[in-house]
């Protein structure tokens, strides 16, 4: 006959002794404890960590330990579904045998995995962002090749932009022509016009200069008078005509 509990002691003996800085007792009855797996540094340093909680069933190791992650660093929740899947593979596999070390070493192996899948997705967005810079930079050099499809679009939207402005155009002329008033609707609204030239004369100093030597010989100029005339009548323009 098995003797479990012989057999569950003996291994939280040697769990304590391997994993010195990691392993915590919860309880004594059913024996419960904690053991912290850490995966190895990755890029940078970085590490993933989970803390697996083991509880004793009654005929362990002939029945499978319960389990359950207690807590986690940096794990996805798809990570941490992994883990619990490989936890049950592994104790479906190791039935009849004390199996705990073999539970952690596989969960510490996954964890080393999570982290090269890290680095290697880290990796390729890295790649697809330089080529992502690469094709944008091409694009600014190269442009964007010309299609039909592509410049038929571009042309209707040319031609509709071109129209608003030949619209907004003939609008601004229409609307200028409106305001815009005759000599006669300036001089009625503008009624400094009526005194303008009066303004002008006053601003020159109301003086009007005038060169006496344009009529110094107007004396010896022989004019008829009309007066003296017997035949002139003022009030028949051809009289003056008769001579």
């Amino acid at each position: 006959m098995t003797d479990y509990g012989e057999e569950q002691r003996n291994e939280l003996e040697a769990l304590e002794s391997i994993y010195p800085d990691s392993f915590t007792v919860l309880s004594e009855n059913p024996p419960s404890f904690t053991i912290t797996v850490t995966s190895e540094a990755g890029e940078n340093d970085e590490t993933v960590q989970t803390t697996l909680k083991f509880t004793y069933s009654e005929k362990y190791p002939d029945e499978a330990p319960l389990y359950e992650i207690f807590s986690q660093e940096n794990l996805e929740d798809n990570d941490v579904t992994s883990i619990l899947k490989l936890l049950a593979l592994q104790a479906e596999e190791n039935l009849g045998m004390v199996m705990i070390f073999t539970l952690v070493t596989a969960v510490q192996e996954k964890l080393n995995e999570i982290v090269d899948q890290i680095k290697t997705r880290r990796e390729e967005e890295k790649k697809q962002k330089e080529k992502e810079a690469e094709e944008a930079e091409k694009q600014l050099f190269h442009g964007t090749p010309v299609t039909i499809e592509n410049f038929l679009s571009w042309k209707a939207k040319f031609d509709a932009e071109l129209l608003e402005i030949k619209k907004k155009r003939m609008k601004e002329e229409e609307q200028a022509g409106k305001n815009k008033l005759s000599g006669k609707q300036l001089f009625e609204t503008d009624h400094n016009l009526d005194t303008s030239d009066i303004q002008f004369l006053e601003d020159a100093g109301n003086n009007v200069e005038v060169d006496e030597s344009l009529f110094q010989e107007m004396d010896d100029l022989e004019l008829e008078d009309d007066e003296d005339d017997p035949d002139y009548n003022p009030a028949d323009p051809e009289s003056d005509l008769t001579d």
